[in-house]
């Protein structure tokens, strides 16, 4: 049949049944409103969750010193291991699979700026730190490079919610903050960054300085950690038990003794997160695909009624030469139209919605994590792929069975 016939039949019937198809429309529109936004909701808050992760520890190792439990070559459990500096040159010396080693340096610290004064904790690092801990300039500052490194010199990062405290309104960088009595330029702040997971507080109120200047001051002689990234993500496992056994031959410990040494992988963590968030994001989908089916079910009960109400004309049809096949395609055919007449309403409105939720402010960290759905291809690929299979289930059944009808007994049908 000519898809213009068809149309236009769809069209009459509409004219006929208004408030009929005003609802079927409804309830698919509704139905993917629920899919849409769930999934939008759900994809959103796991962005946000990972982003919030990943902001702590961009696929980076952790290795603290620990204290033995087992005996190895009869030294006594409970000996302490205490990391030095070398210890990362060790690991990425020994280990190819390690991208990048570096120690760090921490302690918390009084910072002074006229009669404004604000405790933190403040880290010694080396360059590669503003990377494994994605701790981004703000435009017009600075980061600690080599040359600082070199050169032990006093230069202060600082997270934005101390500076603020430390300095309100005003421009920080190129200001002076003493520390436990030390001057100290501030070359560089950090804008606000999600973070969900962190070690002696947020990076909001992070104070950053030189590794050699730090050590230069405070004389440590051991480091408080090692950041290990691996060249690739899913050798992070890999690369946790060669740092251990590297560190056991240098400490002599067994290297099975994982209490010698902590260490805390984040690419894992952000494995099992991106398992515990595909779980939700499915249970949503299904949740929001329940509502969709009931509207699916609604249009399929509308077609069995159109395909009786309208036994008289299908009669008609199978007289002058129509075939099954074209019987069953004219109802498939208007089922497609009415859902995706719906999908595309709710989809607009779906849009709408997410856009709307972007639009408002989002100042405190719950608006920060639920207020910030994602509308991506993922989610309207599988709403079209919803609407297309309810389409043709709602319609074939109902078509078929028409189909079947003995034309002489539809002729005479009233």
């Amino acid at each position: 049949m000519h898809v213009f016939i068809l149309f236009k039949e769809f069209l009459q019937d509409i004219k006929t049944q208004k408030t009929r198809a005003f609802l079927t429309t409804i309830a698919i529109s509704w139905g993917i409103i629920a899919v849409t936004l769930l999934m939008a909701f759900g994809k959103g808050l796991s962005y946000r969750v990972r982003l919030g992760l990943i902001n702590a520890g961009d696929q980076v190792i952790y290795v603290y010193g620990g204290q033995t439990t087992l005996k190895y070559k009869g030294l006594p459990v409970g000996r302490r291991i205490r990391l030095k500096r070398e210890d990362s040159r060790i690991i990425a010396k020994n280990i190819p699979q390690v991208a990048v080693a570096i120690p760090e340096l921490g302690r918390r610290v009084r910072l002074k700026v006229g009669g404004k004064i604000a405790t933190t904790y403040m880290e010694g690092v080396y360059p590669e730190f503003e990377f494994l801990r994605r701790m981004f300039p703000a435009s017009g500052s600075r980061f600690v490079n080599n040359k600082d490194l070199q050169e032990r010199r006093r230069v202060l990062f600082l997270g934005e919610e101390i500076a603020r405290e430390l300095f309100g309104s005003r421009k920080a960088v190129g200001q002076k903050v003493d520390i436990d009595g030390v001057p100290f330029t501030v070359i560089g702040i950090m804008p606000h960054k999600i973070q969900t997971s962190m070690n002696n507080g947020p990076d909001s109120r992070r104070a950053i300085i030189p590794f050699t200047t730090f050590r230069s001051i405070y004389g440590n002689t051991y480091i408080n950690q090692i950041l290990v990234r691996p060249v690739r993500p899913d050798r992070s496992s890999f690369v946790v038990t060669e740092v251990r056994k590297v560190l056991a031959r240098e400490y002599h410990f067994d290297a099975r003794d994982e209490s010698a040494v902590s260490i805390w992988d984040m690419a894992e963590a952000e494995k099992t997160m991106k398992k515990v968030f595909g779980g939700i994001n499915i249970f949503l989908a299904l949740t929001g695909a329940m509502t969709l089916i009931i509207a699916g079910v609604g249009v399929a009960n509308i077609m069995f009624v159109v395909a009786k109400e309208r036994t008289r004309e299908i009669g008609i049809k199978r007289a002058i030469g129509a075939r099954r096949r074209d019987i069953v395609f004219q109802f498939v055919f208007e089922s497609l139209l009415i859902a995706f007449s719906g999908g595309i309403i709710g989809l607009l409105i779906s849009a709408a919605v997410v856009k709307l939720m972007w639009m408002l402010p989002a100042n405190d960290q719950t608006m920060q994590f639920l207020a910030r759905p994602i509308f991506s291809f993922d989610v309207l690929l599988l709403s079209l792929t919803m609407l297309s299979v309810i389409g043709l289930l709602a319609g074939y059944f109902p078509a078929r069975k028409a189909a079947k009808v003995n034309p002489v007994d539809a002729l005479r049908y009233e």
